[in-house]
């Protein structure tokens, strides 16, 4: 702030050089050079601020300036895993889900254009458009919008600025469980529909908007979802007027994982089939009508879901953890997160070739949610589940809930103590148990004829 003042001061303050062969050990002096033209007091320019006219919005504002910016960088569907040596490709404007091999396809991008600009150049630039509101720069994922979709105009971006979730200290657990001090744990599922799902659907959607502004045959988006896909689809979708069509197996989802498509206005089909069936019914659906498809076959999702794996770097002050451990899924979200990785590797430098990704997958196969339902309920075999927490089943009234809340308030004070005793005087465990246990059934005892006086009263 100081220096952006004597900047702007018409005074120009300059130390005069010190003097090597005298030593003056009195006062410093300093030159003052100023311009004053008249005995008029001295007007200052107040700095010139750019902001766009009231009635202008942001989106306004870079479609205005957008006219003006030039853009190098380019992207193109190519078959996944496909030989150097292949020429299929595809523009991202075509409609097209598939290689001509059947396989999936994977967007590419032009490294060689990005690799004119090194990696001070693309670190500084993505620093700069964290936590604006300047569009679309302030999504995490559009403040990578020259990795992520290159040729899209700003103003066909559909957003609600996604990404930016926060990486938190995970300080007790990493030294209680797992003996570390520097564990972090990113928070993708902090967003505004509540899943990571958002950071893939803003590019996809904002993908179909521009097609649709091309007049390409596009009426709606489409997906097979049994939550978190068709919340995110429905929600872009509505905040860009475009219709959405959910396929979802009947009698299996939950109506609170319904909420958020029914209440974002999506055509919802409940179908007799399991979510298999809905995908399989989907993808023929899309291929004979103009829907356009938003599952995981569709790779698009994937290049805005890859920021959270950049965004981490950048969070650690473009540090690269030892060790990013990813829950496994369909392996989409890998894949995603292999793609930021890389980028980085190729484009600026900080991913050495010794830093590691590990892949967790869910025990037998389970979804991730399910898995700690039955680790919890202890229903997973042959595993022991030694941190198991499961409910307690209590009778609904008063005494039967204060007779086990006594007992587990009871264990937990006992631990507590037990604990300070090893830390600080080094006794065995239940030296005093005797005593611990008797003055704090006084305490509990106490606690219960209160409450109970005052159910009286």
């Amino acid at each position: 702030m100081a220096a952006s003042l004597l900047r702007s001061s018409p005074f120009i303050f300059t130390q005069q050089q010190p003097n090597t062969r005298a030593v003056n050990n009195g006062p410093k002096f300093f030159t003052i050079k100023a311009t004053i033209s008249s005995d008029k007091p001295v007007e200052t320019t107040p700095a010139t601020k750019h902001r766009r006219p009231a009635d202008e919005s942001i989106r306004e504002e870079a479609h205005r300036r957008s006219s003006s910016e030039y853009n190098k960088f380019s992207a193109k569907y190519v078959p996944f895993n496909a030989e150097p040596a292949c020429t299929e490709s595809y523009s991202l404007d075509e409609i097209v889900y598939r290689s001509r091999s059947g396989g999936l396809l994977d967007v590419q991008h032009d490294i060689e254009a990005l690799k004119e600009f090194d990696g001070n150049y693309w670190k500084s630039l993505f620093d700069s458009r964290v936590g604006k509101t300047t569009w679309p720069y302030g999504s995490g994922v559009w403040s990578k919008k020259e990795w992520v979709l290159p040729e899209i105009d700003s103003d066909d971006i559909v957003s609600a600025f996604e990404g930016n979730s926060n990486m938190f200290w995970a300080e007790r657990f990493g030294k209680q469980h797992l003996g570390m001090n520097d564990l972090w744990v990113k928070h993708c599922g902090i967003s505004h529909t509540g899943s990571f799902k958002d950071l893939g659907m803003t590019v996809l959607v904002s993908q179909v908007n521009r097609l649709r502004k091309m007049n390409r045959p596009v009426v709606g988006v489409g997906c097979a979802s049994t939550g978190d896909t068709s919340a995110a689809l429905s929600a872009y979708c509505a905040s860009a007027g475009i219709p959405s069509i959910v396929f979802l197996p009947a009698n299996k989802i939950s109506m609170a994982q319904l909420v958020q498509p029914i209440a974002n206005g999506a055509f919802v089909l409940s179908l007799d089939t399991d979510f298999d069936g809905c995908m399989q019914l989907v993808r023929e659906v899309t291929a004979e009508l103009p829907i356009y498809l938003a599952n995981s076959l569709n790779s698009l999702r994937l290049e805005g879901q890859k920021t959270a794996a950049i965004e981490i770097l950048q969070q650690f002050n473009w540090e690269v953890p030892d060790w990013v451990i990813v829950p496994g899924g369909n392996l989409g979200n890998i894949y995603a997160f292999y793609k930021g990785f890389h980028m980085c590797k190729e484009n600026s430098g900080v991913i050495r070739a010794t830093d590691r990704t590990v892949v967790v997958s869910t025990a037998h196969g389970l979804k991730f949610t399910q898995s700690k339902i039955d680790y919890h309920s202890k229903a997973i075999p042959e595993m022991a589940c030694r941190l198991a927490n499961p409910p307690v089943n209590v009778k609904a009234d008063f005494g039967s809930v204060m007779d086990v809340l006594k007992k587990y308030l009871l264990s937990k004070d006992l631990d507590s103590k037990q604990t300070d005793h090893k830390k600080t005087l080094q006794i065995p465990p239940f030296g005093n148990d005797a005593g611990v246990k008797f003055e704090f059934q006084i305490q509990i005892h106490a606690l219960i004829s209160r409450q109970r006086r005052r159910r009286l009263t």
